[in-house]
């Protein structure tokens, strides 16, 4: 129960506070809130749900605390450990929901809707006889009934393009991986890009298989993508930092009330061989996306292109409860290997003015201008090896800021991402012409090489989108047609190649993308970036501690 836990945090409990002729003149704050609980329990006007209860003190609690202390319910606490813990049980599938209908994107290899045949394109009506198709359910809805206990059964029956019946078939749910790694290609003979979508128990792992599968391809120099990782577990972090380090060289610190704790490189890292090295980092990077930037930046071993990123530097210890629930509390602050404190400021208790930073550095100018950024000086620091200067304040300030791109972000293309009108195009075009282009490109590279959007699919964009409303304007499709392209190249990509990789089409536009391309291709600027304004010997401060 949560009026349980409720009790446990309060760490003092003493029995009935109106029993005997009691003192309460003198309470403790753990002893309020114990005869609070009590007097609503015992005489409120109403019957009173004391575990909701229990719940909304605990939220409110933390919430007076910092904008990261969280309290979770068992559900809840569940769907946010598992993609962490790298794996979860169910049938194996990619989807997405269009008009009220689950479309499969693809099959996970060797999970039960693989080694029953399901294929990409089919479309699930039917989990365990209860209809999911029209029925408006969200993700989570649909999630929670293809998901379930290892060795459990769901019956499922799908529309499949060809068939006038619905085909059912029988799955066991199985263990189901979720990757860190969803990206890894070459990008020419020498350059290898690695997108990391989140830092879980497998990352590390994950990383150095496919570093070590593109340097058997011949990669010299390495782009990591951390746009949009929302962090993960410390400790892969840590890991991963140390394949790119040299024994002894410092990832990160944390520092609490009564404690302090630094990570080190433990060994000399096998991606060590790595020349040049880019991390592209956004304003949506953040926790432990932002430890590995930080560790990459401040000891000189590869650079960091892209915006400021979120600036999430509270370390959350978990203290569950029997029911599953959790508090997450923090209990210090990370420190990357400078001294800097990648928190961003935060007043207690105004978690709403906080979730607004991004709103505020939308309106500032920050995502498009470099200038609008304001650095506080007094929070200088300068990295180990060159003493390149690096600035506190609040995440990892990139060495080479590039702005968002909203050149082809036209009114036309807003309202045809806003609907999904692409992504519906793409679905009704590879549902007829699926087995047509396997035929003729029968691997993903001869795909990215050789195919080119069709008119006739311009044409079907075009029309579906004036069916729903969207009045067609030559201007603004001009203007977003290359991009729009390069979207649906990336669609077909994904949804007809097993493992077929999204970015692969759409990275030759995306100007985080190209800048670090354009960096690591060029020895001289990315040695002048790496080395640019020493300062005099004696002249910087640098420990393991921050030095305000």
């Amino acid at each position: 129960m949560k009026k349980i836990a409720l009790l446990l945090i309060s760490a003092i409990i003493a029995g009935s506070f109106w029993a005997g002729g009691r003192d309460f003149s003198n309470l403790t704050p753990e002893q309020r809130i114990e005869l609070t609980a009590e007097i609503i329990d015992n005489y409120y006007v109403e019957g009173v749900n004391m575990d909701s209860i229990a719940d909304q003190a605990i939220i409110a609690m933390l919430a007076a605390l910092d904008p990261h202390s969280k309290y979770t319910s068992a559900e809840e606490t569940r769907e946010l450990n598992q993609p962490l813990e790298g794996k979860f049980y169910g049938i194996g599938i990619q989807f997405n929901m269009l008009e009220d209908t689950l479309y499969i994107i693809q099959t996970t290899p060797g999970g039960p809707c693989a080694r029953a045949g399901v294929m990409p394109g089919d479309r699930i009506i039917y989990a365990n006889d209860t209809i999911i198709a029209g029925q408006k359910l969200t993700n989570s809805n649909i999630i929670s009934r293809l998901r379930g206990p290892e060795g459990s059964k769901v019956t499922i029956k799908v529309k499949r393009e060809g068939f006038d019946e619905l085909l059912p078939f029988d799955l066991i749910r199985a263990e189901i991986p979720m990757y860190s790694v969803d990206a890894a290609y070459m990008v020419d003979k020498n350059v290898g890009y690695i997108s990391i979508v989140r830092f879980a128990e497998t990352t590390d792992q994950e990383v150095r298989q496919a570093a070590d599968s593109l340097m058997r391809c011949g990669m010299k120099h390495l782009i990591i993508d951390l746009s949009s990782n929302g962090g993960g577990y410390l400790q892969s972090a840590v890991d991963l930092s140390n394949e790119f380090l040299q024994k002894g060289d410092p990832i990160v610190f944390t520092r609490g009330r009564t404690s302090e704790r630094h990570y080190s490189a433990t060994s000399n890292g096998s991606l060590r061989r790595i020349d040049r090295l880019v991390v592209i980092v956004d304003q949506y990077s953040a926790s432990a996306a932002e430890i590995f930037a930080g560790a990459i930046q401040d000891n000189d071993r590869g650079l960091v292109v892209g915006r400021r990123t979120f600036g999430k530097g509270l370390v959350q210890r978990p203290f569950p409860f029997p029911d599953g629930s959790m508090i997450r509390l923090t209990t210090a602050r990370y420190y990357t290997p400078s001294g800097r404190c990648i928190q961003k400021p935060y007043v207690k208790g105004q978690g709403e003015e906080y979730q607004l930073d991004m709103l505020n550095r939308y309106n500032s100018g920050e995502l498009w201008c470099a200038d609008s950024i304001h650095l506080d000086t007094t929070e200088t620091f300068y990295t180990l090896r060159n003493h390149r200067p690096v600035y506190g304040g609040g995440g990892i300030m990139p060495d080479v800021f590039v702005p968002v791109d909203t050149t082809r972000l036209s009114g036309y293309y807003r309202q045809l991402n806003g609907k999904s009108i692409i992504l519906k195009t793409v679905f009704k075009y590879i549902e007829q012409n699926r087995d047509r282009l396997m035929a003729k490109y029968p691997d993903e590279a001869t795909f990215a090489e050789n195919f080119v959007i069709p008119s006739e699919l311009d044409q079907a964009l075009i029309d579906r989108a004036t069916e729903a409303g969207i009045e067609f304007n030559e201007e603004d499709w001009e203007r977003s047609k290359v991009f729009v392209h390069a979207i649906m190249l990336g669609l077909l990509t994904r949804d007809i190649y097993p493992n077929g990789i999204y970015v692969r089409a759409t990275n030759p536009l995306n100007p985080d993308f190209l800048q670090a391309l354009e960096i690591i291709r060029d020895p001289s600027r990315y040695k002048h970036l790496l080395t640019n304004q020493p300062i005099a010997a004696g002249k910087h401060s640098n420990s393991d501690k921050p030095t305000k």
